[in-house]
């Protein structure tokens, strides 16, 4: 093999494999000599791939980790798998890797072979997505075109479905995307109404890169998230909600969303959370109920309401006589401040 460039390569594709390669092997393996080997491995150490080397009669290779993530090689079979994966996660809002999910994604379709990104999308065709907490789904194709117009400073162009239903076009120029946990939103430059504006992505279809490109503009607040919250909060009705949990807050803290708030401990056995949001009632009703432990809710009397409908839904759906032992777990109580 005497194009360098392809045999480095594929022999940075061997070293990627989690084992130690015999300097003879990788040269037979390549059609080259051991002198051509070490040669090999010294560009890629230049290049700051961190080869480690082991004494021995033919010596042996591998690939350790190092300060910074060079950039990898895959087969065919991998770059498809992990696009797959990727594409799973990201059309549904997962907590925590939410967005660095889009940009890996956006990042590997965009060099991903015709003939790959068929496969990747015939295989997510294929698959049955759970349902999400509202069922607000998002196609991944939408989240990466999105991500690779606000990385690029490209303005886009996208087919909008308002919360009454109507339908228009709209021409942004995307500043960042944004998971809350549950929904993607898109914060962006409006540009027929010349102003901030936030989307929510489930609601985005037709999304197209125009290929004209922008000066990002300077937000009005300090970030995305904080223009987001404002939005949010203009657009839906807010409550105060205060419940107390009969557990330590460490414990009620790893059961509750981070968009819900953090409980503030009253002892080693009691907290409280008193937060204020612009959620639905009948989804912070919902995941109070998953904490798994004692509460009693305090208000809004609608939360109250919710819960008390929410529990005797399950009563009914456990059965006559079921769920009052004293083994049953959980409750909610109506209760003063």
């Amino acid at each position: 093999m005497t194009d360098t460039p392809a045999r480095l390569l594929n022999l940075l594709s061997l070293l990627q494999t989690p084992r130690e390669w015999p300097g003879s092997e990788l040269a037979e393996r390549l059609g080259v000599s051991p002198r051509t080997i070490r040669r090999d491995i010294e560009r890629l150490r230049d290049l700051g791939y961190p080869v480690q080397a082991t004494m021995g009669a033919d010596g042996g290779y591998r690939l350790a980790a190092g300060a910074a993530l060079p950039p990898l090689v895959l087969d065919d079979e991998e770059a498809v798998a992990i696009a797959v994966g990727l594409r799973a996660g990201a059309g549904h809002a997962v907590e925590g890797i939410e967005e660095a999910s889009v940009r890996a994604l956006a990042k590997l379709e965009q060099v991903l072979p015709s003939r790959l990104r068929h496969r990747v999308s015939a295989l997510q065709t294929a698959m049955v997505p759970l349902a999400g907490g509202d069922g607000a789904t998002v196609d991944p194709h939408t989240l990466t075109v999105m991500a690779s117009a606000a990385t690029g400073n490209e303005r886009l162009r996208f087919a909008y479905r308002k919360g009454d239903g109507t339908r228009m076009k709209r021409l942004v120029e995307p500043h960042r995307l944004i998971s809350t946990g549950r929904r993607w939103y898109l914060v962006a430059y409006d540009i027929d109404r010349g102003d901030w504006r936030t989307f929510r992505v489930d609601r985005v279809s037709e999304p197209f890169a125009t290929g004209a490109r922008f000066t990002p503009r300077e937000l009005p607040v300090a970030d995305a998230r904080e223009f987001l919250k404002g939005s949010m909060a203009r657009l839906q009705p807010t409550y105060r909600v205060v419940t107390t949990f009969r557990a330590p807050a460490e414990f009620v803290a790893s059961r509750l969303p981070h968009w819900l708030g953090t409980p503030a401990r009253i002892d080693d056995d009691t907290c409280r959370l008193d937060v204020t949001t612009s959620d639905s009632l009948e989804w912070v009703a919902f995941r109070l109920a998953l904490v798994d432990c004692e509460f009693e809710a305090h208000e809004p009397p609608e939360l109250v309401e919710h819960l008390v409908e929410l529990g005797a839904r399950i009563s009914r759906a456990a059965g006559p006589g079921k769920g009052k032992g004293p083994g049953a777990r959980g409750g909610v109580r109506r209760g003063p401040l």
